[in-house]
């Protein structure tokens, strides 16, 4: 997979910049670019970011033994509905799955609910005769005659995609295949995505919703991936580019064409894999990862040095706060809260009288008001300008000017004017605004996992992190902060920690009580088979591990927790310890196990995956110093709302043992670190800043 020399690329194209790193053989970073993305073509912002990198150390593109890359277009393009015109087929008698979805509403009492857009009206839902039994029996065999009826059906809606959802396919998809086989045949140009292929589990809504999400990028994320290779090997690269994914690993560019579905959120999941990471460096198991960008902030809980998964979310919901005002996808990913709160969304004045600001975003093109590009709305990182928290002649090393005047015209006509506030008043409106929607997310989620912030140790990066991280942290009750080196492009740098690997998740129920444990076996096999041919064709020679797991319930119940399973092949010895493994994660969550009921399992999952490289420890230093500070800078205090003097630093001058005491402003190439006056700031043997909320200010 790598070339002799090691060096390794990864970029991350995120909404507002792209961010790039190249490291060595040793995982040392050699340099990082952060360019605006270009939304028209993507792969053209990246070029150039890779470009500079390569300039700037000298390296050439034979050099480049390995590159990871991830993006926000597959998600951008179902928020945006830039997706093909899908169709559906699903088993005769259910034409109406969307339609009927969960059986609810969102919002119950709304009047003027809004019902997610699912991409697929009911004159392009087809269905096809032919049925499955839940345990994957044929009760009624595939209607072929009917299939040249679907076609002409799917010629006449102008259909580019299907998505084919028979019932029960997960027990048995020997419908799906054959159907599939004869469409390609009669239609070779129509992309087909199948649900026991992209979302193998039972309900049938969510997996037809994830077929359909899957389908509507498909045409799109292929030409992009296609477009993407060939511009890199035009340009000299000549190892394979391997492809971020929502779960935390990497696969390859094949597999990310047929189901890119598991792309989306994968720039945000690196991030992800670099606080768990660092988490594991310096010990701490108890963690909240913020990463905040220019288009959005991303929170993640990170227990024990994993972060927090889920198999559900939702995407484009019409309440951004709301459960089931999405489109549901089913598909493993890292489990994050994310808002409309980056360092490009817009603030407005509302009819009440009221700041809100996001979820929309002025993105890189314009950009803010600050940028000079023709962006005229005022956003977040006017509003930091305006409080004198970023140097103009120091952002972005200096490529980007920064007008000061046109943050401060931005903020006095669409929120001071409106409301009779200063330009400083306005943007502290913003400011405060902005960071309390952060720190609700945060306390909200963790409220619905059943944890608290307090204890946590915030791992903050993106271009806005550490900026806001002082601000968030004391909303959130956080008392300690850690800003870990390059931290602007940290997403990027996260990719290059991930493991390549690939998850599988079926159902196959049953209870705990009835297993049958050799069928159960040769299951698994099958699965860790399939999850081996994917790994090893991205990395034939590296050590493999596989992690396997149950997702289990109470009769009854509706959903299930996951229970982590031996390495081995299950055994009749093994079953009294899982029944314990499960009453204890279900007593954990709901406070009590419930006796004597009956335990079922619907779904196992299986994960193939490279190991870990090796963490770097790094020792304290024996000695601490006041770190030296370059000048001084005038900002709007966030803690007494006046101006003071703050000392600057540049961090490539800070050295481990320095400490310095806030208001201060650390600078770096991509960020800036903000030490509110409520905070200090010491840095570790491995150059990581670590903040520290001071006692005697807590209630200042």
């Amino acid at each position: 997979m790598q070339h002799a020399s090691g060096h390794r690329l990864a970029i991350d194209i995120g909404g507002t910049f792209t961010d790039t790193v190249l490291v060595d053989a040793q995982g040392a970073v050699l340099a990082t670019s952060k360019t605006p993305t270009t939304p028209a073509k993507p792969a053209r912002g990246a070029l150039e970011g890779a470009t500079r990198v390569l300039a700037e150390t000298g390296c050439g593109w034979s050099q480049i033994g390995g590159f990871i890359h991830g993006t926000t277009l597959a998600t951008n393009a179902l928020i945006e509905r830039r997706g093909a015109v899908v169709a559906t087929i699903t088993t005769a008698g259910f034409r109406d799955i969307l339609q009927i979805g969960y059986e609810r509403r969102y919002s119950q009492y709304d009047i003027n609910l809004v019902k997610p857009d699912l991409l697929v009206p009911r004159s392009r839902a087809f269905t096809i005769a032919g049925r499955m039994t839940s345990d994957g029996v044929e009760r009624a065999h595939l209607d072929e005659a009917a299939v040249a009826a679907l076609v002409d059906g799917l010629v006449g809606c102008g259909a580019q995609a299907v998505a084919i959802c028979l019932m029960h396919s997960y027990a048995n998809p020997a419908h799906e295949i054959r159907l599939g086989e004869m469409l390609r045949e009669a239609l070779p140009d129509l992309v087909i995505s199948l649900s026991h292929d992209v979302s193998p589990e039972a309900r049938e809504f969510d997996r037809l919703s994830t077929t359909i999400a899957n389908a509507y990028i498909q045409p799109l994320m292929a030409q992009y991936l296609t477009d993407f290779q060939t511009r890199f090997s035009e340009n000299g690269l000549t190892c394979p580019i391997l492809m971020m994914t929502a779960g935390g690993g990497m696969t390859t560019i094949d597999i990310a064409a047929r189901l890119p579905i598991r792309l989306v959120e994968s720039g945000p999941a690196g991030g992800a894999i670099l606080a768990a990471r660092i988490a594991a460096e310096v010990d701490e198991s108890e963690v909240l990862s913020f990463d905040m960008g220019g288009t959005t902030a991303k929170l993640c809980l990170i227990d024990g040095f994993r972060p927090q998964t889920t198999r559900k979310f939702e995407i484009a919901r019409a309440e951004r706060f709301i459960k089931g005002s999405g489109m549901p996808v089913r598909i493993p990913v890292i489990e994050m809260i994310e808002i409309g709160a980056g360092g490009g969304s817009i603030a407005h004045v509302d009819r009440l009288g009221r700041v809100q600001v996001g979820p929309e975003s002025a993105g890189s093109e314009p950009g803010p008001a600050a940028f000079a590009k023709g962006g005229t709305a005022p956003t977040v990182t006017d509003a930091d300008v305006m409080q004198g928290l970023i140097d103009p002649g120091l952002f972005a090393e200096g490529r980007l000017e920064i007008d000061v005047k046109a943050a401060e015209a931005a903020l006095i006509r669409d929120i001071g004017a409106p409301l009779d506030l200063d330009a400083a008043q306005a943007a502290q409106g913003i400011s405060e605004i902005v960071d309390e929607n952060m720190a609700g997310a945060g306390r909200m989620h963790a409220v619905e996992s059943g944890k608290d912030l307090g204890a946590r140790l915030m791992i903050a990066f993106g271009g806005n992190g550490p900026l806001h991280a002082t601000r968030v942290a004391r909303r959130a009750q956080v008392e300690r902060i850690l800003i870990p080196r390059d931290p602007g492009v940290g997403s990027a740098v996260g990719f290059l920690f991930a493991p390549v690997s690939f998850e599988i998740v079926r159902s196959r129920y049953s209870t705990l009580d009835a297993l049958d444990l050799d069928g159960l076996n040769t299951f698994f096999q099958g699965m860790i088979d399939e999850a081996l041919q994917v790994v090893q064709g991205a990395a034939p020679d590296a050590r493999l591990v596989k992690r396997r797991v149950a997702f289990m319930r109470y009769h009854g119940q509706g959903h299930e927790i996951e229970i982590p399973l031996p390495d081995d092949e299950l055994a009749a010895a093994d079953m009294p310890a899982l029944r314990a493994a499960f009453e204890e994660e279900y007593s954990r969550q709901f406070r009590r196990a419930v006796p004597g009921m009956t335990i079922e399992v619907l779904n196992w999952a299986v994960t193939v995956s490279t190991e870990q490289a090796a963490l770097s420890r790094h020792d304290e230093p024996g000695q601490t110093q006041r770190a030296m500070a370059t000048g001084h800078r005038r900002v709007l205090c966030d803690v007494d709302g006046d101006w003071r003097d703050a000392e600057i630093y540049m961090r490539a001058a800070l050295r481990p043992g320095d400490h310095l005491a806030g208001p201060s402003l650390i600078i770096e190439p991509q960020t800036t670190t903000f030490v509110s006056s409520d905070f200090s700031a010491r840095v570790d043997g491995g150059g990581n800043i670590w903040l520290q909320r001071e006692r005697e200010n807590r209630d200042g």
